[in-house]
């Protein structure tokens, strides 16, 4: 299986704008500059996108493995927190409020930790992951 995106960037780095089109058309000629990237600007950015693309797959992961072991979840809601520091991701925070029914804790914490360690978007950032969850609170 194949992914496929496009970013289109016009200008300098500071002065410059683009936008990024995914062949889902998702994202459609969003916008991107550095004012979405370091300040307050409207549009997305690329560190905003690796903290979707990692929430999306840390929680279907975690659906898999819950599911694999008779409890599917009721609903899991991830937030991704990047820290990009120095021109660097340095880590991805997840934060997990899980409703699960009839699983233990430590069940529960089993199946969150291969899913932090091998969905593949976790595989491929090469960065220190974090996850803290709540469960059926």
């Amino acid at each position: 299986m194949i992914r496929k995106a496009t970013a289109v960037w016009n200008g300098s780095g500071k002065e410059g704008k683009g936008h990024l089109t995914t062949a889902s058309t998702v994202l459609n000629k969003t916008q991107y500059s550095f004012n979405t990237r370091f300040e307050d600007g409207v549009g997305t950015n690329p560190e905003e996108l690796v903290a979707a693309a990692h929430a999306g797959c840390f929680a279907m992961k975690l659906s898999f493995n819950l599911t694999g072991v008779n409890f599917p979840p009721k609903e899991l809601e991830v937030t991704s927190n990047i820290t990009f520091e120095e021109g660097t991701l340095k880590k991805s925070h997840l934060v997990l409020k899980a409703t699960v029914d009839g699983i233990s804790e430590e069940e529960f914490a089993k199946q969150v930790k291969d899913a932090e360690e091998n969905c593949p978007i976790s595989r491929a950032l090469k960065m220190e992951i974090s996850v803290e969850y709540t469960l059926n609170a």
